[in-house]
């Protein structure tokens, strides 16, 4: 569906609005399509194929409000979806921080072309699809020691959103995805152990050679082969690169402006105070061209624009919304996401935290004895307090080496002091939505033998 047919969507969205009685409203459209091919012991096991259009409509009369969606784009769907929407705001409770943007905040004369946030290149055929699937797993049981390989895949997606409301604003833009997997085994019976690799891009061009995702997963595989349980006691833990997002994903929770506003967040009176080492960063960039995480404006039409989350180790800010800021005696960050069949609330897109000097190696040959993880299985994170404890498993290290892999064993800590103690890697991956390097931290508690 043209850009032009998703915009006149959302426009005869907010007519029926108008006449079914709305004082305000903002409206969505998204057209999406996306394509999944499974094999398994060299055959084709699954394929997928979605592709529709979903539309959502928020109302607002005074300070209530109601959101529905739908996925039927008739005349008729549209009008009963805002006289529903109409009668469903005037029996929600009354919020007085709801409400759109002021015209002269919203964004204006984005250039869509620097985002490259799709791929102009044909979409690939289901053939093509099989075929970089079929390659990951025959790499993968190439591997010596691999007995069996779970699952590989290759998909693709596209979509195109477009966002409109009553304030005047009007707007949107279109993404791609195109990505390959494997899940790769070795050993057999009780002695399985599992692990994966992954790769996906905006642009099919960017994507690596679907043979060499295969043979990592199987080399990952072997690689935690016969494992034991590690000592117990306090020992340095390196969070591998692609799990040591997760700690910073903690930090972004606890700064979400909902967690803040309702005072359930272990960071809620930490602004101005020093969350992280002096000299490290974490900066939001909704503009970084090819990542998925980009985009020009948020989802109340707010324009996006970099930010330091995180200065030379002190808090700097809240991840916001306009409800939230409001609620806070704040300005928005620009940080509204939404759905069709919900209002906006706050979310962190692009985010990258300052690289250190070494590499993950590097850091091994520092930490002495300690452990690299490389999984997690099930967590207890407390939100309000921050304590933090994981079921893990990766490679016990003594002297700075790798002696052998490790499962069955518990990780935990408090997030405060975690976080202030990070010695980060130089690893992180430059197409990643969260650029977060492999994560020293000094001192966690190791439940293991």
């Amino acid at each position: 569906m043209s850009d032009t047919r998703l915009s006149d969507l959302t426009e005869a969205l907010l007519d029926a609005a108008k006449k079914a009685g709305a004082g305000a409203a903002d409206a969505i459209a998204v057209d999406g399509r996306a394509v999944s091919i499974d094999v398994r012991e060299g055959r084709l096991e699954q394929a997928e194929r979605a592709e529709g259009v979903e539309i959502g409509l928020r109302v607002l009369l005074g300070q209530r409000q109601a959101c529905v969606s739908a996925s039927d784009i008739s005349t008729r769907t549209i009008a009963e979806m805002a006289e529903r929407a109409v009668t469903m705001a005037r029996l929600a409770p009354e919020d007085p921080y709801i409400g759109l943007a002021d015209p002269a905040q919203l964004a204006r004369g984005w250039d869509m072309a620097a985002l490259e946030l799709a791929d102009p290149s044909a979409e690939p055929a289901a053939a093509d699809l099989e075929h970089d699937a079929r390659a990951a797993e025959a790499a993968a049981l190439a591997v010596e020691g691999v007995s069996q390989v779970q699952s590989a895949s290759a998909s693709y997606s596209a979509r195109r959103l477009h966002f409109a409301a009553t304030n005047g604003f009007s707007g949107g833009y279109a993404r791609s995805s195109r990505s390959v997997s494997a899940v790769a085994i070795s050993g057999e019976g009780l002695a399985m152990e599992r692990d994966w690799a992954a790769e996906s891009r905006t642009f099919q061009s960017d994507l690596p050679a679907a043979d060499s995702v295969g043979r990592q997963a199987g080399e990952r595989a072997v690689e935690r082969a016969n494992p034991r349980r590690p000592k117990t006691g306090a020992f340095p833990v390196l969070f591998d690169e692609r799990i040591a997002g997760s700690l910073i994903g903690h930090l972004l929770a606890a700064i979400n402006g909902t967690a803040i506003a309702r005072g359930a967040s272990w960071l809620r009176d930490a602004m101005g105070t020093q969350v992280l080492p002096a000299g490290i960063n974490l900066i939001e960039d909704p503009l970084r061209p090819r990542i998925s995480g980009s985009r020009p404006f948020d989802a109340e039409g707010l324009p996006t624009a970099r930010r330091a989350i995180v200065a030379d180790g002190v808090l700097q800010g809240w991840t916001l919304d306009l409800a939230t800021a409001r609620k806070l005696g704040l300005e928005s960050t620009a940080n509204a996401s939404r759905g069709t069949a919900s209002p906006p609330s706050p979310s962190v897109g692009n985010v990258a935290l300052t690289q250190g000097r070494l590499g993950r190696d590097g850091l091994i040959a520092e930490m002495g004895t300690g452990l690299l993880v490389t999984s997690f299985i099930g967590a207890t994170i407390n939100p309000t307090t921050g304590d933090y404890s994981r079921g893990a498993s990766g490679f016990w290290v003594e002297n700075g080496e790798i002696l052998y892999p490790v499962n069955e064993c518990t990780i935990a800590g408090n997030l405060h002091e975690m976080l202030r103690r990070i010695t980060p890697a130089n690893d992180a991956r430059a197409h990643l939505s969260h650029l977060v390097p492999s994560l020293l931290v000094e001192g966690l508690t190791l439940a293991g033998a």
